[in-house]
Protein backbone atom coordinates (compact mmCIF):
# COMPACT_ATOMS: atom_id res chain seq x y z
CA UNK A 1 0.00 0.00 0.00
CA UNK A 2 1.39 3.26 -0.97
CA UNK A 3 1.64 5.97 2.10
CA UNK A 4 -0.67 8.82 0.96
CA UNK A 5 -0.04 12.83 1.57
CA UNK A 6 -3.40 13.66 2.08
CA UNK A 7 -3.06 14.12 6.12
CA UNK A 8 -6.74 13.67 7.61
CA UNK A 9 -7.37 15.65 11.12
CA UNK A 10 -6.81 13.03 13.91
CA UNK A 11 -9.87 10.73 15.17
CA UNK A 12 -12.10 12.84 16.99
CA UNK A 13 -10.86 15.79 16.63
CA UNK A 14 -13.17 17.18 13.44
CA UNK A 15 -15.89 16.48 11.35
CA UNK A 16 -15.33 16.18 7.96
CA UNK A 17 -16.25 15.25 4.43
CA UNK A 18 -13.46 12.98 1.93
CA UNK A 19 -14.18 13.10 -1.17
CA UNK A 20 -12.55 11.78 -4.57
CA UNK A 21 -13.31 9.89 -7.89
CA UNK A 22 -14.06 6.00 -7.47
CA UNK A 23 -11.09 3.58 -6.57
CA UNK A 24 -8.48 6.43 -5.34
CA UNK A 25 -8.41 4.36 -2.09
CA UNK A 26 -10.39 6.57 -0.05
CA UNK A 27 -11.59 3.47 2.23
CA UNK A 28 -8.32 2.39 2.47
CA UNK A 29 -7.10 5.24 3.87
CA UNK A 30 -10.05 6.21 5.93
CA UNK A 31 -9.42 2.20 7.22
CA UNK A 32 -5.63 2.86 8.10
CA UNK A 33 -6.63 6.20 9.63
CA UNK A 34 -8.97 4.62 12.31
CA UNK A 35 -8.14 1.72 13.88
CA UNK A 36 -12.01 0.62 15.14
CA UNK A 37 -15.07 1.86 16.60
CA UNK A 38 -18.14 2.84 13.99
CA UNK A 39 -18.19 1.99 10.33
CA UNK A 40 -20.79 2.18 8.47
CA UNK A 41 -20.42 0.39 4.62
CA UNK A 42 -23.31 1.84 2.19
CA UNK A 43 -21.95 -0.60 -0.60
CA UNK A 44 -23.52 -3.14 1.48
CA UNK A 45 -26.51 -3.81 -0.19
CA UNK A 46 -28.42 -4.81 3.33
CA UNK A 47 -26.92 -1.76 5.18
CA UNK A 48 -28.13 0.58 2.36
CA UNK A 49 -31.76 -0.48 2.26
CA UNK A 50 -31.48 -0.57 5.74
CA UNK A 51 -30.72 2.96 6.20
CA UNK A 52 -32.36 4.41 3.01
CA UNK A 53 -35.61 2.80 4.29
CA UNK A 54 -35.10 3.94 7.59
CA UNK A 55 -32.48 6.72 8.37
CA UNK A 56 -33.00 7.44 11.76
CA UNK A 57 -31.95 4.18 12.72
CA UNK A 58 -28.67 5.23 12.50
CA UNK A 59 -29.37 7.45 15.45
CA UNK A 60 -31.08 5.68 17.45
CA UNK A 61 -28.55 2.81 17.28
CA UNK A 62 -26.02 5.39 18.30
CA UNK A 63 -27.69 6.53 21.33
CA UNK A 64 -28.11 3.13 22.39
CA UNK A 65 -24.36 2.50 21.99
CA UNK A 66 -24.30 5.14 23.99
CA UNK A 67 -22.17 7.01 21.33
CA UNK A 68 -20.97 10.34 22.81
CA UNK A 69 -17.99 13.18 21.78
CA UNK A 70 -15.30 10.33 22.10
CA UNK A 71 -16.88 8.46 19.10
CA UNK A 72 -15.70 8.39 15.46
CA UNK A 73 -18.09 7.18 13.21
CA UNK A 74 -17.18 6.16 9.28
CA UNK A 75 -19.63 6.38 6.64
CA UNK A 76 -18.83 5.54 3.21
CA UNK A 77 -20.40 6.30 0.25
CA UNK A 78 -22.53 8.73 1.61
CA UNK A 79 -24.45 10.27 -1.38
CA UNK A 80 -26.26 6.75 -1.58
CA UNK A 81 -28.65 8.19 1.40
CA UNK A 82 -28.17 11.18 1.50
CA UNK A 83 -31.03 11.61 4.25
CA UNK A 84 -28.80 10.18 6.87
CA UNK A 85 -26.99 13.67 6.40
CA UNK A 86 -29.88 15.15 8.84
CA UNK A 87 -29.16 12.29 11.22
CA UNK A 88 -25.26 13.10 11.49
CA UNK A 89 -26.33 17.40 11.23
CA UNK A 90 -28.52 16.22 15.13
CA UNK A 91 -26.35 13.67 16.42
CA UNK A 92 -22.92 16.48 15.80
CA UNK A 93 -25.23 19.05 17.52
CA UNK A 94 -26.54 17.00 20.00
CA UNK A 95 -24.23 14.66 21.17
CA UNK A 96 -20.97 15.70 20.22
CA UNK A 97 -20.11 12.86 18.04
CA UNK A 98 -17.51 13.21 15.59
CA UNK A 99 -18.51 11.97 11.51
CA UNK A 100 -16.03 10.81 8.73
CA UNK A 101 -17.97 11.19 5.31
CA UNK A 102 -16.77 9.51 2.70
CA UNK A 103 -18.07 9.46 -0.92
CA UNK A 104 -17.45 9.62 -4.72
CA UNK A 105 -20.14 12.42 -6.00
CA UNK A 106 -21.44 15.27 -4.07
CA UNK A 107 -24.07 15.65 -7.07
CA UNK A 108 -26.88 13.60 -5.85
CA UNK A 109 -26.66 15.36 -2.23
CA UNK A 110 -26.35 19.24 -3.80
CA UNK A 111 -28.93 18.89 -6.19
CA UNK A 112 -31.38 17.00 -3.85
CA UNK A 113 -30.80 20.04 -1.38
CA UNK A 114 -29.07 17.64 0.77
CA UNK A 115 -28.02 18.77 4.49
CA UNK A 116 -24.35 19.55 3.67
CA UNK A 117 -24.03 20.36 7.61
CA UNK A 118 -23.83 23.93 7.28
CA UNK A 119 -20.06 24.46 7.26
CA UNK A 120 -19.66 21.99 10.55
CA UNK A 121 -17.42 19.73 8.50
CA UNK A 122 -14.00 20.23 6.52
CA UNK A 123 -13.63 19.30 3.44
CA UNK A 124 -10.75 17.00 1.50
CA UNK A 125 -9.96 15.43 -1.57
CA UNK A 126 -8.41 12.46 -2.44
CA UNK A 127 -6.92 12.57 -5.97
CA UNK A 128 -5.25 9.59 -7.65
CA UNK A 129 -1.69 8.40 -7.06
CA UNK A 130 1.01 11.32 -7.51
CA UNK A 131 4.56 10.90 -8.35
CA UNK A 132 5.59 11.71 -4.67
CA UNK A 133 3.60 8.97 -3.57
CA UNK A 134 5.05 6.13 -6.00
CA UNK A 135 8.47 7.54 -4.61
CA UNK A 136 10.72 4.65 -6.18
CA UNK A 137 7.94 2.91 -8.11
CA UNK A 138 7.72 6.02 -10.31
CA UNK A 139 7.60 5.29 -13.72
CA UNK A 140 6.37 7.93 -15.85
CA UNK A 141 5.33 5.99 -19.23
CA UNK A 142 3.99 3.22 -17.10
CA UNK A 143 1.80 6.54 -15.19
CA UNK A 144 0.78 7.77 -18.33
CA UNK A 145 -0.23 4.89 -19.78
CA UNK A 146 -2.49 3.51 -17.04
CA UNK A 147 -3.28 6.34 -14.94
CA UNK A 148 -3.14 6.96 -11.29
CA UNK A 149 -5.84 4.71 -9.72
CA UNK A 150 -3.90 2.64 -7.69
CA UNK A 151 -4.87 -0.61 -8.34
CA UNK A 152 -4.76 -0.06 -12.29
CA UNK A 153 -1.45 1.97 -12.29
CA UNK A 154 0.13 -1.64 -10.74
CA UNK A 155 -1.66 -3.89 -12.57
CA UNK A 156 -0.46 -5.98 -15.85
CA UNK A 157 -4.03 -5.57 -17.23
CA UNK A 158 -4.87 -2.06 -16.94
CA UNK A 159 -6.51 -1.69 -20.14
CA UNK A 160 -9.41 -3.96 -19.48
CA UNK A 161 -9.57 -2.74 -15.72
CA UNK A 162 -9.67 1.16 -17.38
CA UNK A 163 -12.88 -1.02 -19.87
CA UNK A 164 -14.23 -2.13 -16.73
CA UNK A 165 -14.24 1.03 -14.70
CA UNK A 166 -16.21 3.04 -17.39
CA UNK A 167 -18.84 0.28 -17.84
CA UNK A 168 -18.83 0.07 -13.92
CA UNK A 169 -19.16 4.25 -13.65
CA UNK A 170 -21.98 3.84 -16.27
CA UNK A 171 -23.92 1.45 -14.57
CA UNK A 172 -23.82 2.35 -10.98
CA UNK A 173 -22.78 6.31 -10.78
CA UNK A 174 -24.62 7.51 -13.61
CA UNK A 175 -27.40 4.45 -14.80
CA UNK A 176 -28.10 3.44 -11.09
CA UNK A 177 -28.54 7.39 -9.64
CA UNK A 178 -30.71 8.53 -12.93
CA UNK A 179 -27.97 11.49 -13.50
CA UNK A 180 -29.35 10.86 -17.06
CA UNK A 181 -31.74 9.64 -18.94
CA UNK A 182 -30.04 8.81 -22.48
CA UNK A 183 -27.39 6.47 -21.73
CA UNK A 184 -26.01 5.91 -25.29
CA UNK A 185 -25.79 9.46 -25.81
CA UNK A 186 -23.40 9.89 -22.53
CA UNK A 187 -21.57 7.33 -23.31
CA UNK A 188 -20.91 8.54 -26.76
CA UNK A 189 -20.04 11.72 -25.14
CA UNK A 190 -17.52 10.62 -22.76
CA UNK A 191 -15.53 9.77 -26.03
CA UNK A 192 -15.90 13.18 -27.43
CA UNK A 193 -15.28 14.51 -24.34
CA UNK A 194 -12.03 12.92 -23.35
CA UNK A 195 -10.61 13.83 -26.57
CA UNK A 196 -11.04 17.01 -25.92
CA UNK A 197 -9.15 16.64 -22.88
CA UNK A 198 -6.95 19.85 -22.01
CA UNK A 199 -8.23 21.96 -24.50
CA UNK A 200 -10.93 24.38 -25.37
CA UNK A 201 -14.17 23.09 -25.25
CA UNK A 202 -16.47 23.61 -27.99
CA UNK A 203 -20.18 22.44 -26.75
CA UNK A 204 -21.51 22.86 -30.05
CA UNK A 205 -19.14 20.29 -31.61
CA UNK A 206 -19.38 17.68 -29.06
CA UNK A 207 -23.32 17.91 -28.47
CA UNK A 208 -23.08 17.40 -32.60
CA UNK A 209 -20.87 14.33 -32.17
CA UNK A 210 -23.31 12.89 -29.73
CA UNK A 211 -26.41 13.84 -31.27
CA UNK A 212 -27.78 15.88 -28.25
CA UNK A 213 -28.11 19.98 -27.81
CA UNK A 214 -25.42 22.53 -26.53
CA UNK A 215 -27.50 22.64 -22.86
CA UNK A 216 -27.42 18.69 -22.81
CA UNK A 217 -23.64 18.44 -23.38
CA UNK A 218 -23.22 21.52 -20.44
CA UNK A 219 -25.54 19.16 -18.57
CA UNK A 220 -22.89 16.22 -19.08
CA UNK A 221 -19.80 17.96 -18.49
CA UNK A 222 -21.23 19.14 -14.79
CA UNK A 223 -22.12 15.05 -14.05
CA UNK A 224 -18.42 14.70 -14.93
CA UNK A 225 -17.03 17.65 -12.37
CA UNK A 226 -19.50 16.56 -9.75
CA UNK A 227 -18.65 12.73 -9.93
CA UNK A 228 -15.04 13.97 -9.52
CA UNK A 229 -13.48 12.68 -12.98
CA UNK A 230 -12.62 15.99 -14.42
CA UNK A 231 -11.92 19.43 -13.33
CA UNK A 232 -12.55 23.03 -15.12
CA UNK A 233 -9.46 24.98 -15.78
CA UNK A 234 -10.23 29.06 -15.98
CA UNK A 235 -8.30 31.43 -18.08
CA UNK A 236 -6.41 34.17 -15.85
CA UNK A 237 -7.89 37.24 -16.64
CA UNK A 238 -6.30 39.76 -14.34
CA UNK A 239 -4.80 42.88 -15.51
CA UNK A 240 -4.61 42.07 -19.31
CA UNK A 241 -2.84 44.13 -21.61
CA UNK A 242 -3.75 42.42 -24.23
CA UNK A 243 -7.07 40.68 -25.88
CA UNK A 244 -6.67 37.60 -24.15
CA UNK A 245 -8.29 33.66 -24.16
CA UNK A 246 -11.19 33.53 -21.79
CA UNK A 247 -13.06 30.24 -22.04
CA UNK A 248 -12.11 27.34 -19.61
CA UNK A 249 -10.32 23.99 -20.71
CA UNK A 250 -11.74 20.82 -18.69
CA UNK A 251 -8.81 17.96 -17.27
CA UNK A 252 -10.18 14.55 -16.75
CA UNK A 253 -8.81 13.54 -13.30
CA UNK A 254 -7.54 10.41 -15.14
CA UNK A 255 -5.13 9.70 -18.06
CA UNK A 256 -5.82 6.03 -17.88
CA UNK A 257 -9.73 6.43 -18.39
CA UNK A 258 -8.41 9.70 -20.92
CA UNK A 259 -6.67 6.82 -22.82
CA UNK A 260 -9.33 4.26 -23.02
CA UNK A 261 -12.43 6.65 -23.48
CA UNK A 262 -10.08 8.30 -26.94
CA UNK A 263 -9.11 4.68 -28.13
CA UNK A 264 -5.13 6.12 -27.67
CA UNK A 265 -3.91 2.73 -27.33
CA UNK A 266 -0.04 2.47 -26.34
CA UNK A 267 1.44 5.89 -25.59
CA UNK A 268 5.21 5.87 -26.94
CA UNK A 269 7.83 9.23 -26.22
CA UNK A 270 7.43 11.49 -29.28
CA UNK A 271 3.96 10.82 -30.29
CA UNK A 272 1.09 14.03 -29.54
CA UNK A 273 -0.97 11.37 -27.77
CA UNK A 274 1.79 10.81 -25.18
CA UNK A 275 2.54 15.11 -25.05
CA UNK A 276 -1.25 15.31 -24.29
CA UNK A 277 -1.20 12.69 -21.64
CA UNK A 278 1.87 14.53 -20.46
CA UNK A 279 -0.02 17.78 -19.75
CA UNK A 280 -2.84 16.14 -17.35
CA UNK A 281 -0.12 14.44 -15.34
CA UNK A 282 1.29 17.80 -14.66
CA UNK A 283 -1.86 19.23 -14.16
CA UNK A 284 -2.69 16.40 -12.11
CA UNK A 285 0.02 16.66 -9.76
CA UNK A 286 -0.78 20.58 -9.05
CA UNK A 287 -4.16 19.59 -8.58
CA UNK A 288 -3.17 17.02 -6.09
CA UNK A 289 -0.48 19.38 -4.22
CA UNK A 290 -3.40 22.01 -3.95
CA UNK A 291 -5.75 20.05 -2.67
CA UNK A 292 -3.42 18.74 -0.42
CA UNK A 293 -1.12 21.39 0.78
CA UNK A 294 -2.93 24.82 -0.32
CA UNK A 295 -6.87 24.15 -1.19
CA UNK A 296 -7.14 27.89 -1.16
CA UNK A 297 -4.68 28.38 -3.84
CA UNK A 298 -6.18 28.64 -7.55
CA UNK A 299 -5.00 27.08 -10.80
CA UNK A 300 -5.62 28.56 -14.18
CA UNK A 301 -4.33 29.03 -17.71
CA UNK A 302 -3.41 32.03 -19.30
CA UNK A 303 -3.80 32.82 -23.37
CA UNK A 304 -3.67 35.04 -26.08
CA UNK A 305 -6.50 35.20 -28.50
CA UNK A 306 -3.73 34.47 -31.31
CA UNK A 307 -2.88 31.09 -30.01
CA UNK A 308 0.03 31.66 -27.42
CA UNK A 309 -0.61 30.42 -23.77
CA UNK A 310 0.81 29.28 -20.55
CA UNK A 311 -0.52 25.53 -19.61
CA UNK A 312 -0.81 26.46 -15.82
CA UNK A 313 -0.67 29.85 -13.64
CA UNK A 314 -0.85 29.76 -9.74
CA UNK A 315 -2.64 32.29 -7.81
CA UNK A 316 -1.63 35.58 -8.92
CA UNK A 317 1.26 34.98 -11.14
CA UNK A 318 2.79 33.00 -8.25
CA UNK A 319 3.82 30.71 -10.53
CA UNK A 320 4.21 30.29 -14.23
CA UNK A 321 4.17 26.35 -16.12
CA UNK A 322 4.61 25.11 -18.80
CA UNK A 323 4.00 20.81 -19.79
CA UNK A 324 6.29 19.90 -23.02
CA UNK A 325 6.91 16.16 -23.27
CA UNK A 326 9.97 16.87 -25.39
CA UNK A 327 13.39 15.67 -24.80
CA UNK A 328 14.81 18.87 -25.74
CA UNK A 329 13.63 22.41 -25.28
CA UNK A 330 14.11 24.84 -27.86
CA UNK A 331 12.88 28.18 -28.22
CA UNK A 332 9.28 27.56 -29.59
CA UNK A 333 8.44 25.90 -26.70
CA UNK A 334 9.43 29.24 -24.28
CA UNK A 335 7.13 31.32 -26.45
CA UNK A 336 4.12 31.71 -24.42
CA UNK A 337 6.44 32.36 -21.11
CA UNK A 338 8.48 34.68 -22.67
CA UNK A 339 5.38 36.65 -23.94
CA UNK A 340 3.35 36.17 -20.20
CA UNK A 341 6.01 37.98 -19.14
CA UNK A 342 5.72 41.03 -20.80
CA UNK A 343 1.94 41.23 -19.14
CA UNK A 344 2.81 40.17 -16.31
CA UNK A 345 6.01 41.31 -14.89
CA UNK A 346 4.52 40.69 -11.18
CA UNK A 347 5.58 36.82 -12.37
CA UNK A 348 7.59 35.28 -9.57
CA UNK A 349 8.82 31.80 -11.19
CA UNK A 350 8.33 30.62 -15.04
CA UNK A 351 9.42 26.77 -15.59
CA UNK A 352 8.49 24.15 -18.17
CA UNK A 353 8.44 20.46 -17.03
CA UNK A 354 10.11 18.02 -19.78
CA UNK A 355 11.62 15.12 -20.77
CA UNK A 356 15.05 17.04 -20.35
CA UNK A 357 18.01 14.83 -18.35
CA UNK A 358 19.47 18.12 -16.47
CA UNK A 359 17.71 20.95 -14.74
CA UNK A 360 18.98 24.30 -16.44
CA UNK A 361 18.04 27.72 -16.43
CA UNK A 362 17.83 30.20 -19.27
CA UNK A 363 19.07 33.37 -19.22
CA UNK A 364 15.82 35.21 -19.41
CA UNK A 365 15.27 33.21 -16.09
CA UNK A 366 13.11 30.39 -16.82
CA UNK A 367 13.90 27.29 -14.97
CA UNK A 368 14.05 23.94 -17.40
CA UNK A 369 12.90 20.97 -15.42
CA UNK A 370 13.32 17.13 -15.63
CA UNK A 371 9.52 15.57 -14.83
CA UNK A 372 11.45 13.84 -11.88
CA UNK A 373 13.36 17.51 -11.06
CA UNK A 374 9.81 18.99 -10.85
CA UNK A 375 8.17 16.72 -9.15
CA UNK A 376 11.08 16.93 -6.50
CA UNK A 377 10.31 20.68 -5.97
CA UNK A 378 6.96 20.69 -6.09
CA UNK A 379 6.45 18.27 -3.26
CA UNK A 380 9.35 19.91 -1.43
CA UNK A 381 7.75 23.23 -1.82
CA UNK A 382 10.77 24.99 -3.47
CA UNK A 383 9.03 25.45 -6.49
CA UNK A 384 6.25 27.15 -5.54
CA UNK A 385 7.45 28.50 -2.02
CA UNK A 386 5.25 29.93 0.83
CA UNK A 387 2.12 31.68 -0.59
CA UNK A 388 3.39 35.68 -0.42
CA UNK A 389 7.00 34.94 -0.25
CA UNK A 390 9.28 36.57 -2.67
CA UNK A 391 11.14 33.88 -5.10
CA UNK A 392 14.32 35.00 -6.31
Amino acid sequence: MFKRNLILPPPGEENFFLWGPRQTGKSTLLRAWQTGERWIDLLKSEIYRRYSTNPELMRQELEAEGADASTQVVIDEIQKVPALLDEVHWLIENRGIRFALCGSSARKLRRGAANLLGGRALRYQLHGLSASELGADFDLDRLLNNGYLPRIFQSRNAPRLLDAYISDYLKEEVAAEGLVRNLPAFSGFLHAAALSDGELINFSNIAADCGVSNHTAKSYFEILEDTLLGRWLSAYRKRPKRRVTTSPKFYFSDVGLVNSLARRGSLLRGSEAYGKAFENWVCHELSTWIDYNEPGSQLSYWGLSGGVEVDFVLDDMRLALEAKSSERVVSRHLRGLRSLIKDHPQARRRAIVCLEPIPRRTEDGIDILPAGEFIRRLWSGELVGNNGEQLC
